[in-house]
């Protein structure tokens, strides 16, 4: 780390913001020194992001000034923080679909030659990215062809290729694997020895304190404390957050009872090329768990039950019958949920009401001849906003408005309208503050409780072996491990995610 500046390379002073009647910062003063990874923390709605987006000109304060290296700045527009070497990697991707990756990369700042684009030194230069960044990505793919922690991945290569000063990353591991968040990691402590500021949002706690050097903590968009790293704990950083202790705990696990019988069977499942003869069954009551890295067909498995992709091959049984799932309205008449991995693209409509995003895959059940009793979608819409705790001012506001973990817990209540047999929570805490993971947490023990059979998907190893009864592996679009309650950890887990040679030795079955 390069030595402390005298003049801080940011600093904000009585920061407010509002959109709307929401306040989403009040009176926020905090200096980001020059050459440093300093961490923004909070809660969903504390204000972090919005922060962040100020400093790099995303948004406009309402009250305050921001200042770099000593100067005061208003920035109007990313361009112009930009032309101070300010930019951020945003937690939604923001590439142009119909470019390829290589022309997102270097999008505005093309090596021109008399007006022509010069495509060699295009790729000679994201060669060199890659090199540095240690990110492995095909120039040649479309964004619309990516998974999240790819599109990603071209973010952080497009941040790079403009050589800024100051680097604003607004979650950036929310998509990547353990490896991927390594190599992040280390890209990031290479910008910062290089003298680059980084100012880094995550709700990852272990993640940010292994990773930066000052920490700021905000709650309801004030500001809490500043301080290093190395004074703070996961546990200090959660009380300040939230402003009470809460334990970091998974709810105590309750069996299935030792007769409750198979709701869900996946037989022979396969599609060519991403996934390879998988077979399980999942119990009423019981949380099955798929582990494995990014790529390893987890998703892929989900989206095929559900019917969101069509398999080449493979059977799927509800309570012993066999079923066909062509599509996710079939899945939906059967009884079987899916809270996909990509809330926003997948699973909301983020421009409508919470009511509507609650009500539409069930309006069939609000209808009398024509008309949708719109007091009664209120009523059932009103009443799953209470179960699942969403917090809003009203079931009528934009669920683009919500927070990521009120966006979720809109997710859950949608498919609680008429329960489901089967869930599949496809990173169902990804995006997620630690308050409201721990609601989420509770949520999924008090489903599988009352006879749901859930089949969980998370990058999060502890998040699987806290809440699963059993734990399936992936790796290669293939089931490579089972483990069970007595014989699941963490070290056996990744072993057979990561392993080449892994086998089912010391598995149970």
């Amino acid at each position: 780390m390069t030595g402390v500046a005298a003049v801080p390379h940011v600093e904000l002073r009585g920061i407010g913001k509002s959109f709307g009647a929401v306040h989403a910062l009040t009176d926020v003063s905090v200096a980001v020194q020059a050459g440093t990874i300093h961490a923004l923390v909070g809660e969903n709605g504390a204000g972090k992001s919005t922060l962040g987006k100020i400093v790099a000109g995303v948004h406009r304060p309402d009250a305050g000034e921001l200042l770099v290296n000593g100067r005061r700045v208003d920035y109007r527009s990313p361009r112009d923080a930009l032309a101070d070497g300010l930019t951020i990697i945003a937690q939604e991707p923001t590439l142009v679909p119909h470019r390829t990756v290589l022309e997102n990369v270097f999008l505005g700042i093309e090596p021109r030659r008399g007006g022509v684009l010069q495509r060699r030194a295009m790729r000679r230069r994201y060669d060199e990215l890659v090199d540095q960044a240690q990110i492995d990505l095909e120039p040649d793919l479309y964004p619309r062809s990516l998974r999240v922690a790819e599109q990603q991945k071209a973010e952080i290569l497009r941040a790079l290729a403009r050589d800024v000063r100051l680097v604003v990353m607004d979650e950036p591991t929310s998509a990547l694997s353990a490896d991927e968040t390594e190599r992040l990691f280390a890209t990031t402590r290479r910008l910062r020895d290089g003298g680059t500021t980084v100012i880094y949002v995550s709700h990852f706690l272990d993640e940010i304190l292994a990773l930066v050097d000052t920490i700021t903590v905000l709650r309801d968009g004030r500001h809490v404390r500043t301080a290093p790293a190395s004074s703070e704990t996961a546990e200090t950083l959660v009380q300040a957050m939230l402003g009470r202790s809460l334990e970091l705990t998974f709810p105590p696990k309750a069996e299935p009872a030792p007769d409750a019988p198979v709701v869900l069977s996946v037989e022979g499942l396969a599609s060519a090329g991403i996934v390879s003869d998988v077979s399980f069954d999942v119990r009423a009551g019981e949380i099955v768990g798929l582990a494995g890295l990014i790529g390893s067909g987890r998703s892929e498995v989900a989206r095929g039950i559900f019917g969101a992709d069509r398999p080449d091959a493979g059977t799927i049984a509800l309570d012993g019958a066999p079923v066909r799932i062509r599509s996710p309205r079939d899945a939906v008449r059967k009884r079987i949920a899916m809270l996909p991995e990509d809330r926003k693209a997948h699973g909301l409509l983020m421009l409508r009401s919470i009511v509507d995003n609650i009500s539409l895959p069930h309006l069939s059940e609000l209808t009398t001849g024509p008309l949708i009793s719109r007091r009664e979608e209120r009523r059932r819409a009103g009443e799953l906003m209470r179960r699942v705790d969403v917090r809003a001012a009203s079931g009528s506001a934009s669920v683009a408005t919500l927070s990521g973990g009120n966006q979720q817990k809109v997710l859950f209540a949608k498919w609680l309208f008429r329960q489901p047999r089967v869930l599949i929570a496809d990173e169902p805490t990804r995006g997620v503050d630690v308050g409201a993971k721990q609601a989420i947490y509770e949520l999924i023990h008090s489903l599988a409780a009352d006879g749901m059979a859930v089949v969980l998907i998370s990058s999060e190893h502890e998040e699987v072996l806290g809440l699963a009864h059993r734990v399936l592996v992936m790796r290669g679009g293939r089931i490579v491990a089972e483990f069970d309650r007595r014989s699941m950890n963490e070290d056996a887990v990744l072993h057979a995610a990561f392993a080449a040679d892994a086998t089912e030795a010391g598995a149970e079955g």
